[in-house]
């Protein structure tokens, strides 16, 4: 089984707005229901469960209700102090309904534009891995700086790649993965990647896509209203 984890706790405080960015409208709908449509039609993923806050749970389930896609909605999870602990919280969730082997689909709410084409290169490209992380090659000369203030060191470019969502990641492995990081080292996490390696799962990278840029500022959110208009 293949359940979808939708991140949608965060605040989009970044973004100025009245309401996280996940809940502000495009082309009449939340930005959270684009991704939801994707996951929801796809073939291969058998349940949804979605991360947010209490008060926002009642209008997701209208949302999703109306546009035909709560057939494999499963629950909400409670946010984390922290993106980690939202993913932990929605992995103990999953766990009371899915099996050990099952795979885990890690997305954000505010990435509307996942296609089809990636879904399925995600689930195809964890065969006979513990994970798939999606990325995109730096195209701009890459400088370290230790100080943030002058250059240091130059990096090897072929060597180094953007990651994106979504990840997929084995559900059990990845579950015991960020259960060593409590109580305190999960705070530390950057990027969903990061506990596996840290445990020492086998990743597998796969080419990413340009156009599932997340939503973080007002330009970003212009621009995704851009191309829904276009669409």
């Amino acid at each position: 089984m293949n359940i979808a984890l939708i991140l949608s706790g965060g605040t989009g405080t970044r973004m100025g707005a009245d309401i996280p960015k996940q809940y502000m409208k495009a082309g009449g709908r939340p930005v959270i229901a684009y991704c939801a449509e994707r996951l929801s039609l796809h073939s291969r993923i058998d349940a949804i469960q979605i991360v947010a806050e209490t008060e926002w749970r009642g209008q997701i389930r209208k949302w999703l209700a109306a546009d035909e896609f709560e057939k494999k909605f499963r629950g909400f999870s409670e946010p984390g102090k922290n993106r980690q602990l939202s993913i932990l919280s929605g992995l103990e969730d999953i766990r009371e309904y899915a099996d050990a082997p099952d795979c885990v689909f890690i997305h954000d709410a505010a990435r509307p534009l996942l296609s089809d084409r990636q879904i399925t290169d995600c689930l195809e490209g964890i065969r006979g891995h513990d994970g798939v992380l999606p990325v995109l090659p730096m195209k701009d000369t890459v400088y370290s700086s230790p100080d943030g203030k002058t250059v240091g060191a130059l990096l090897k470019r072929s060597e180094i790649y953007a990651g994106q969502a979504p990840e997929v990641f084995c559900l059990e492995k990845y579950y015991e993965a960020n259960k060593r990081l409590l109580p305190d080292r999960i705070f530390e996490i950057n990027g969903s990647t990061e506990p596996a390696i840290m445990a020492g799962m086998d990743i597998a990278m796969i080419s990413g896509d340009e156009r599932n840029f997340k939503i973080t500022t007002k330009a970003d959110f212009e621009r995704f209203c851009k191309i829904v208009k276009e669409q």
